[in-house]
């Protein structure tokens, strides 16, 4: 008789051994194992809280929601994952290899900042030159691009008359808010239509202010709220977050806490990611 074949009698009902391969699994359902790296947006399924992982401490990982409150929680399983299950695990060392930048670029070890060019990338406030510099910063040292904000574009005009440009001092602009019919498109209009337009480049991106150019889903958000144009958007957004907005440094920590959830410019939206890489370009062809 062959093993698992036919016998004399008919089918070998014992010719096959049925302990061989994983008959524990039969049935069970795989739970994938995902390393708690800073700021993984994950939920705990006991108690519905959601948050990015601060820290690991020894087994347990601190998470933290988008109102700023912390939790501790042990590692293991009874997380979820954008809504699958998962077992919550300490992130393994990383072998070293090839370093890169913020903005993905390959980063130069021992290199000196240059000394800054002619040229200028502008950004509207203070808050869009802080995340240029976190994500972008490393890149424009290495090509000596200086970013410099403006408190607004209303007087565009005027700051890059000023300014002069021409070959080989060129300038760059981002803009919050450009689409068609805003004041911000016909200021950039106007530049266009300016004796300086063939060194000059205004792009900028849709939304109302940098702060939406973070992904919402690093703040444990499905999307950013929207706001009444009666209602100042910053003031607006913390409001709807539930985050202290009485004054301008309620504002200011509140952007800080948006700014820490950026790592790199896999947080940003694309959108916003192309525009710079484009006016960086511009400035330093």
């Amino acid at each position: 008789m062959t093993p698992g074949g036919a016998g004399p009698f008919g089918p070998d009902r014992y010719g096959e051994d049925v302990l061989a391969g994983d008959w524990r699994a039969t049935g069970r359902t795989v739970v994938a194992a995902v390393e708690a790296t800073r700021d993984l947006v994950i939920e705990e399924v006991a108690t519905g809280f959601c948050g990015a992982v601060l820290r690991i401490e020894g087994k347990l990982v601190e998470l933290e929601d988008y109102a700023g409150k912390v939790r501790v929680f042990p590692l293991g399983p009874g997380f979820l994952l954008e809504g699958e299950p998962v077992v919550l695990v300490a992130p393994a060392q990383r072998a070293a290899g090839i370093a890169r930048t913020a903005s993905g670029s390959f980063a130069v070890a021992d290199q000196k900042a240059r000394v800054a060019l002619p040229s200028r990338i502008f950004v509207e406030g203070r808050h869009d030159a802080e995340l240029v510099e976190k994500v972008w910063g490393a890149d424009l040292r290495v090509e000596g691009v200086v970013v410099e904000y403006l408190k607004g574009v209303d007087d565009l005009d005027a700051i890059i008359r000023e300014f002069a440009p021409g070959p080989g001092r060129r300038v760059g602009v981002l803009v919050d808010h450009l689409v068609p019919g805003s004041k911000e498109s016909r200021i950039a209009d106007a530049v266009a239509r300016g004796p300086f337009a063939a060194n000059v480049l205004v792009v900028g991106h849709p939304f109302v202010d940098i702060w939406q150019s973070v992904k919402p889903g690093r703040l444990g958000l499905a999307e950013w709220p929207t706001i009444p144009r009666t209602v100042e958007w910053k003031h607006g957004i913390c409001a709807a977050l539930g985050w202290p907005h009485r004054d301008q440094a309620d504002i200011s920590m509140a952007w800080k806490r948006i700014l820490g959830r950026v790592r790199s410019y896999a947080d940003l939206e694309p959108v916003v990611l192309g525009r710079v890489e484009q006016l960086i370009d511009f400035v330093t062809e």
